[in-house]
C-alpha cells in the first residue's frame, strides 16, 4: 500500500519506553539533538522542554529539506501528525462548554440527515465516543481508491469531508460501539462535521477561533506545508503530503514548537485548575481515560513512562514522513514535545523516541517499584 494512503496510520497512545538509554540522560537540547540523529538520516529535528508550566528550553537542528542548505529555523513549523487531534477535541469541548454541542447526544440526532443512510449500529453513538476511539467506527475508510479522490478533489474541505463520512457510515462497524478502544480517524473527522453543523462555520475557521486565536497560535495551519519550509521526507527525498487537506481534524494540522506548547501549557493549566481554554470538568474529561481503554479525550492516560512516576498524558503521530511525541506531566507542569521529518526507515523514528529517552529522567521522578 503507498504510504500516502495509510493515513496517519502511524498513532501512538501507550508510549513504552525501556532499556539502558534513560539511566543518564544526555544534558544539553543541541547536544541531544544532534546524538539522537547521528544514527540515521534524519534532515531535521526539534525538541521543546517545559518545567513548572513554563517553557524551559527549546533547540532545533538540521536542514529543512535534505537537498537543500537552508538550516531549520526555531520558528519553522512542523507537521504534528495525529498528536494534535486533542486540539479538535478543544475546539469541540469549547462549543460543548457553551451548550452549543452536547457530549451524549447520539449521532442520528447530530446529523439527522445521515441518520437513514448509517449503519443502525452508529445512530446511538456519541461525542465522547467519537473522540475517545469507543465509536466501533474502523480506523479508515475501507476503500483506498475513493480515499485517493480527495488529493485532486477541488470542492470545500467541509463538502469533502461530508463525503468521506457518509461512505464510512455505510461500513460495517470494526466492533460494537461503547464496548471497547479501537482507535479511529474517522471519528474525528465526523466530530468536525458535528460541530459544522451545529455552528455553520468550517472545522476551520472554528479552530481559529476556537483553540488557535485564543492561545496565540499564529503559525498553526492545515495541511501540507508551503514552499519554502519544512518537508517531510521518505526514501531519502523530500515527500509530499500523504494525507488530503480535509483530513486536519483527525490530525493534519502544522505549528511550530512554541505554538505548539501553547496548546500544552493549557491543558498543564487546566489540570491544575487554572486553563484558558475549557471548563474544569472539560479538561478532567480530556485527561480521564475512558472505560475499556487507554485513551481520554485524545490523549493517551498513563500511570508511568519509562519508569518514570505519572500520570502521564502522551500522544504520538505520523503520516510516515514525519514523527511528533508529546508527553506531560500534569502534576510537576513537566513536559517535552519532539519532532522531524523523516521516515521510519530514515531513522525519524528512532531520532524521536532517542530525544524522549534522553530527557525523561529528568523530568519526573524514578517510579517506585
Amino acid at each position: 500500500m503507498p504510504t500516502h494512503l495509510i493515513a496517519l496510520l502511524a498513532t501512538f497512545f501507550v508510549i513504552g519506553l525501556s532499556g539502558p538509554a534513560y539511566a543518564e540522560p544526555v544534558t544539553g537540547l543541541p547536544l541531544v539533538l544532534a546524538t539522537a540523529m547521528a544514527a540515521g538520516n534524519t534532515p531535521a529535528a526539534g525538541v521543546l522542554v517545559l518545567r513548572d508550566g513554563r517553557v524551559a528550553d527549546i533547540a532545533v537542528r538540521g536542514v529543512r529539506r535534505v537537498d537543500g542548505a537552508d538550516p531549520v529555523q526555531l520558528n519553522d513549523a512542523w507537521m504534528i501528525g495525529s498528536t494534535s487531534k486533542s486540539q479538535t477535541v478543544a475546539m469541540i469541548a469549547r462549543l460543548a462548554d457553551r451548550g452549543v454541542l452536547s457530549w451524549r447526544a447520539p449521532l442520528s440526532k447530530m446529523l439527522p440527515d445521515l441518520a437513514a443512510g448509517m449503519r443502525p449500529e452508529y445512530r446511538g453513538v456519541t461525542l465522547t465516543q467519537l473522540l475517545s476511539h469507543h465509536s466501533g467506527l474502523p480506523e479508515n475508510i475501507s476503500d483506498m481508491a475513493f480515499f485517493e479522490t480527495f488529493f485532486t478533489d477541488r470542492r470545500p474541505a467541509s463538502e469533502q469531508r461530508l463525503a468521506y463520512i457518509t461512505r464510512a457510515l455505510s461500513e460495517a462497524p470494526a466492533y460494537p460501539p461503547g464496548t471497547a478502544f479501537g482507535y479511529s480517524n474517522t471519528g474525528f473527522l465526523i466530530a468536525a462535521l458535528v460541530a459544522e453543523r451545529a455552528t455553520g462555520l468550517t472545522y476551520e475557521r472554528l479552530m481559529r477561533r476556537e483553540v488557535f486565536g485564543p492561545l496565540g497560535m499564529t503559525s498553526a495551519g492545515f495541511g501540507a506545508l508551503g514552499p519554502g519550509g519544512l518537508s517531510g521526507h521518505e526514501a531519502g527525498k523530500p515527500a509530499p503530503a500523504s494525507n488530503p487537506d480535509m483530513f486536519a481534524p483527525a490530525g493534519n494540522l502544522h505549528m511550530s514548537l512554541r505554538d505548539w506548547s501553547r496548546f500544552c501549557l493549557d491543558q498543564l493549566a487546566g489540570a491544575k485548575g487554572h486553563g484558558k481554554l475549557l471548563s474544569p470538568p472539560a479538561y478532567r474529561l480530556m485527561q480521564t481515560a475512558q472505560p475499556n481503554g487507554p485513551s481520554g479525550l485524545d490523549w493517551g492516560v498513563q500511570a508511568r513512562i519509562a519508569g518514570r512516576t505519572g500520570p502521564v498524558l502522551v500522544h504520538g503521530g505520523s503520516d510516515g514522513r514525519w514523527f511528533a511525541y508529546v508527553v506531560l506531566f500534569p502534576g510537576s507542569g513537566n513536559g517535552v514535545l519532539v519532532v522531524d521529518n523523516a521516515s521510519t526507515a530514515m531513522g525519524g523514528d528512532t531520532a524521536a523516541l532517542a530525544v524522549l529517552a534522553s530527557l525523561l529522567p529528568s523530568l519526573a521522578p524514578e517510579a517506585v517499584k
